[in-house]
């Protein structure tokens, strides 16, 4: 303390840090002024608000990441959806191409080659079908597949996955998948179509309907049969290219072949300028001369080319006017079994009469055994 002239005496204290007051063991007493208390409410606000900063920080780090993925799917979705509709619409022109490529050759000399209307539409559709599917199927997979890629998900497992269930699908629906595959390829090999005639080895008959699994055929009696195309090992279709209408004629050894020939060449010409076998003989009936001789017979063969599935209708007409034509001529066609007689036979004058009998010769031994024994004789 040091007095000043003139002024007041002023007390100064050394400064004296707090860790050296709690060093020398003197504990401050609290002041109520300085005391402060925790408000949960106020806890509250400043954790959401360091949530929602956090939140922002967070989304400003990966706003680029984000739209970078955006617009990756965004352009696989768009690449993707463009492909399937050109490809879908490339199909559809192809298919319209074929028909109209068909339609153009129609009413040609190659139109018994081709199918009907009908067969035509139902073979396009099924193939646009399929071909759109299949394409449809491609793309958007592929897509799906790369938009998981974009995602960074390990698609190992998934495709590890989805070929096991795959495996076991195709055991499990074995029958389905080759009925479907036998369709498919039916159709595009154009091996049938509706309006053919076809042995198919399991049933024979028109075809009504071709699908990819089953086929449906009209029997001839008019039943509907229902073929799996898996089964159909063979199939021979009567009614595609041309067919052939053979007759065999079978006459007596002693007729004269010339005069024999003569005739049938005059009913086949007659019968190719009339309608409508003219349309339905693609080429002249033929004699090709004998087939067989035999001792009272021989046998001559007649052919001719017809439009496919007309050949029984022309072999019963060229049956019908080769009839007719040797009956004129007077040329017997024989063969085939003895007709039975109709007459009842004249009755046996002797069936009402018994066989004789070995009793009726009074010499026999017969009579003799059963004659009575006479009486002994008496000694004169």
């Amino acid at each position: 303390m040091s007095p000043a002239a003139g002024g007041p005496l002023r007390l100064e204290v050394p400064a004296v840090s707090l860790p050296v007051l709690l060093a020398a063991g003197s504990t401050p007493s609290p002041s109520p002024s300085t005391s402060t208390s925790t408000d949960p409410t106020v806890a509250t606000l400043q954790d959401a608000q360091e949530s929602a900063t956090n939140a922002a920080g967070w989304v400003e780090q990966n706003w680029s990441t984000w739209l970078s993925i955006g617009l990756r799917v965004l352009l696989i979705l768009v690449i993707a959806g463009v492909l399937r509709v050109v490809v879908r619409r490339a199909i559809t022109k192809l298919i319209e191409h074929m028909n109209h490529t068909a339609q153009a050759v129609d009413g040609t000399a190659l139109g018994g080659l081709l199918v009907n209307v009908e067969r035509r539409r139902q073979r396009s559709q099924a193939i646009g079908s399929v071909l759109r599917s299949v394409a449809s199927f491609l793309i958007m997979g592929t897509a799906a597949l790369m938009i998981l890629g974009t995602f960074e998900i390990n698609l190992a497992p998934l495709l590890a996955s989805a070929g096991v269930a795959g495996v076991a699908i195709g055991f499990g629906a074995r029958n389905l998948v080759t009925d479907f595959l036998s369709g498919v390829f039916m159709i595009l090999e154009d091996q049938y179509g509706v309006g053919d005639t076809i042995d198919a080895g399991v049933a024979s008959g028109e075809v009504v309907e071709v699908g990819l699994r089953v086929t449906k055929l009209r029997g001839d009696n008019g039943e509907i049969w229902y073929v799996r195309n898996g089964e159909v090992k063979r199939i021979g279709n009567l009614s595609q290219g041309w067919a052939t209408a053979g007759v065999d004629v079978t006459v007596r050894a002693s007729e004269d072949l010339d005069r024999v020939q003569s005739v049938l060449n005059e009913v086949a010409e007659t019968m190719s300028k009339e309608e409508p076998w003219n349309e339905r003989l693609w080429g002249p009936i033929e004699v090709l001369g004998l087939d067989s001789v035999l001792l009272d017979s021989m046998v001559v063969r007649v052919s001719a080319k017809t439009m496919p599935g007309k050949a029984l209708s022309v072999e019963r007409e060229l049956r019908w006017r080769i009839k007719r034509a040797f009956d004129a001529a007077d040329i017997r066609i024989v063969g085939g079994p003895a007709p039975a007689e109709d007459e009842d036979p004249a009755p046996d004058p002797t069936e009402t009469v018994a066989a004789p009998s070995a009793h009726a010769n009074l010499a026999s031994p017969q009579v003799a055994a059963t004659a009575p024994i006479p009486a002994p004789s008496t000694p004169k």
